[in-house]
Protein backbone atom coordinates (compact mmCIF):
# COMPACT_ATOMS: atom_id res chain seq x y z
CA UNK A 1 0.00 0.00 0.00
CA UNK A 2 3.05 2.29 0.77
CA UNK A 3 4.67 4.10 -1.56
CA UNK A 4 7.64 6.46 -1.83
CA UNK A 5 9.18 9.02 -4.09
CA UNK A 6 12.31 11.13 -4.29
CA UNK A 7 10.13 14.55 -4.39
CA UNK A 8 6.77 15.45 -4.03
CA UNK A 9 4.38 15.13 -6.71
CA UNK A 10 2.03 18.22 -7.92
CA UNK A 11 -1.05 15.70 -6.25
CA UNK A 12 1.27 15.58 -3.10
CA UNK A 13 1.50 19.31 -2.48
CA UNK A 14 -1.93 20.25 -3.57
CA UNK A 15 -3.06 17.51 -1.01
CA UNK A 16 -0.64 19.32 1.75
CA UNK A 17 -2.37 22.63 0.78
CA UNK A 18 -5.60 21.84 1.68
CA UNK A 19 -4.35 20.53 5.06
CA UNK A 20 -5.69 22.16 8.19
CA UNK A 21 -3.13 20.02 10.68
CA UNK A 22 -0.18 18.63 10.54
CA UNK A 23 3.00 17.02 12.88
CA UNK A 24 6.52 17.90 13.26
CA UNK A 25 8.86 15.54 14.64
CA UNK A 26 12.34 15.71 15.22
CA UNK A 27 15.05 13.68 17.77
CA UNK A 28 18.47 13.75 18.77
CA UNK A 29 20.42 10.91 19.53
CA UNK A 30 19.92 11.39 23.74
CA UNK A 31 16.77 13.53 23.57
CA UNK A 32 13.23 12.53 23.78
CA UNK A 33 11.12 12.28 20.36
CA UNK A 34 9.27 15.55 19.63
CA UNK A 35 5.81 15.05 18.03
CA UNK A 36 4.26 18.18 17.55
CA UNK A 37 0.83 18.73 15.99
CA UNK A 38 0.90 22.41 14.06
CA UNK A 39 -2.18 23.95 12.56
CA UNK A 40 -2.76 27.75 11.35
CA UNK A 41 -2.16 29.31 8.26
CA UNK A 42 2.02 28.45 9.21
CA UNK A 43 3.27 26.03 5.95
CA UNK A 44 4.56 26.61 2.47
CA UNK A 45 5.76 24.41 -0.28
CA UNK A 46 8.12 26.31 -1.97
CA UNK A 47 9.06 23.68 -4.61
CA UNK A 48 8.83 19.07 -5.29
CA UNK A 49 12.03 19.12 -2.56
CA UNK A 50 11.37 22.13 -0.21
CA UNK A 51 8.70 23.34 2.78
CA UNK A 52 8.94 25.88 4.80
CA UNK A 53 6.97 25.99 8.54
CA UNK A 54 6.79 29.57 10.59
CA UNK A 55 7.19 28.04 14.29
CA UNK A 56 4.91 30.00 16.58
CA UNK A 57 5.82 30.75 20.18
CA UNK A 58 4.66 28.37 22.25
CA UNK A 59 5.33 26.47 25.58
CA UNK A 60 8.40 24.79 24.17
CA UNK A 61 11.10 24.64 21.65
CA UNK A 62 12.15 21.16 20.93
CA UNK A 63 12.04 21.47 16.91
CA UNK A 64 14.74 24.21 17.57
CA UNK A 65 17.05 22.36 19.91
CA UNK A 66 16.55 18.93 17.94
CA UNK A 67 18.24 20.45 14.29
CA UNK A 68 21.10 21.91 16.18
CA UNK A 69 22.30 18.50 16.87
CA UNK A 70 20.56 16.65 14.21
CA UNK A 71 19.02 17.96 11.26
CA UNK A 72 16.50 14.80 10.72
CA UNK A 73 12.81 15.96 10.62
CA UNK A 74 9.86 14.37 9.33
CA UNK A 75 6.79 16.13 8.91
CA UNK A 76 3.32 13.83 8.70
CA UNK A 77 -0.08 15.11 7.22
CA UNK A 78 -3.66 12.84 7.29
CA UNK A 79 -6.67 13.46 5.69
CA UNK A 80 -9.48 13.41 7.89
CA UNK A 81 -11.93 13.89 5.12
CA UNK A 82 -12.50 12.66 1.94
CA UNK A 83 -9.70 9.81 0.24
CA UNK A 84 -8.18 8.14 3.08
CA UNK A 85 -3.68 9.13 2.94
CA UNK A 86 -0.92 9.36 4.82
CA UNK A 87 1.45 11.69 3.50
CA UNK A 88 4.98 11.55 4.99
CA UNK A 89 7.98 14.22 4.36
CA UNK A 90 11.49 12.82 5.28
CA UNK A 91 14.51 15.26 5.07
CA UNK A 92 17.14 17.94 6.78
CA UNK A 93 16.10 20.95 8.09
CA UNK A 94 17.18 24.14 9.54
CA UNK A 95 16.22 26.89 12.04
CA UNK A 96 15.82 30.47 10.60
CA UNK A 97 15.53 33.30 13.50
CA UNK A 98 14.43 36.45 12.94
CA UNK A 99 18.10 38.51 12.99
CA UNK A 100 19.23 35.96 10.41
CA UNK A 101 19.83 36.90 6.86
CA UNK A 102 17.38 34.69 5.30
CA UNK A 103 14.48 35.92 7.62
CA UNK A 104 13.85 38.71 5.55
CA UNK A 105 13.60 36.62 2.09
CA UNK A 106 11.30 34.28 3.53
CA UNK A 107 8.91 35.89 6.52
CA UNK A 108 6.80 37.23 3.35
CA UNK A 109 5.78 33.67 2.02
CA UNK A 110 3.32 34.04 5.95
CA UNK A 111 0.89 35.90 6.71
CA UNK A 112 1.99 38.04 9.44
CA UNK A 113 1.14 36.55 12.78
CA UNK A 114 2.06 37.50 16.15
CA UNK A 115 4.72 35.44 17.90
CA UNK A 116 6.64 34.12 14.75
CA UNK A 117 9.55 32.53 16.36
CA UNK A 118 11.41 30.72 13.65
CA UNK A 119 11.11 29.53 10.28
CA UNK A 120 12.55 25.88 9.78
CA UNK A 121 13.58 25.32 6.39
CA UNK A 122 13.22 21.46 5.76
CA UNK A 123 15.06 19.88 2.29
CA UNK A 124 12.76 16.61 1.49
CA UNK A 125 15.22 13.62 0.50
CA UNK A 126 11.93 11.18 0.97
CA UNK A 127 8.55 11.03 0.78
CA UNK A 128 6.39 8.53 1.90
CA UNK A 129 2.44 7.64 1.32
CA UNK A 130 0.52 5.41 2.88
CA UNK A 131 -3.61 4.35 2.92
CA UNK A 132 -4.35 6.51 5.92
CA UNK A 133 -7.41 3.99 6.23
CA UNK A 134 -7.56 3.68 9.96
CA UNK A 135 -7.61 7.73 10.27
CA UNK A 136 -10.67 8.41 11.53
CA UNK A 137 -13.45 11.07 9.80
CA UNK A 138 -13.04 14.31 10.94
CA UNK A 139 -14.56 17.62 10.27
CA UNK A 140 -13.06 20.57 10.48
CA UNK A 141 -14.56 23.25 12.84
CA UNK A 142 -12.22 26.17 12.53
CA UNK A 143 -8.92 27.60 13.84
CA UNK A 144 -8.19 28.43 17.63
CA UNK A 145 -7.58 32.10 18.08
CA UNK A 146 -6.03 31.53 21.88
CA UNK A 147 -2.19 31.55 20.63
CA UNK A 148 -2.66 34.19 18.38
CA UNK A 149 -4.34 36.34 20.98
CA UNK A 150 -1.83 35.50 23.43
CA UNK A 151 0.87 36.80 21.74
CA UNK A 152 -1.05 39.53 20.04
CA UNK A 153 -1.51 40.95 23.99
CA UNK A 154 1.81 40.02 25.00
CA UNK A 155 3.23 42.38 22.42
CA UNK A 156 6.30 42.15 20.75
CA UNK A 157 8.57 42.70 24.10
CA UNK A 158 6.62 40.43 26.20
CA UNK A 159 6.68 37.56 23.74
CA UNK A 160 10.77 37.65 22.78
CA UNK A 161 11.27 38.23 27.31
CA UNK A 162 8.66 34.67 27.19
CA UNK A 163 10.90 33.29 24.32
CA UNK A 164 13.82 33.94 26.68
CA UNK A 165 12.56 32.22 29.77
CA UNK A 166 11.00 29.66 28.14
CA UNK A 167 12.22 28.70 24.72
CA UNK A 168 16.26 28.94 25.05
CA UNK A 169 16.49 25.49 26.64
CA UNK A 170 14.28 22.11 25.62
CA UNK A 171 12.87 19.89 27.75
CA UNK A 172 16.41 18.01 27.93
CA UNK A 173 18.22 20.86 28.88
CA UNK A 174 19.60 21.62 25.35
CA UNK A 175 19.87 25.00 23.70
CA UNK A 176 17.95 26.50 21.20
CA UNK A 177 19.62 28.92 19.83
CA UNK A 178 16.91 31.77 20.47
CA UNK A 179 18.91 33.59 22.94
CA UNK A 180 21.13 34.14 20.02
CA UNK A 181 19.63 37.05 18.89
Amino acid sequence: MGKTFQQMTPSHQSFIKKQKLFFAATATADSRINLSPKGIDTLRVIDENRVLWLNLTGSANETAAHLLEDKRMTLMFCSFEGSPLILRLYGQAKTIHPWEAEWASLISEFPPLPGARQIIDLQIDLVHSSCGMGVPLFDYAGERDQLLNWAEKKGTQGVREYQLEKNSLSLDGKPTGIAAG
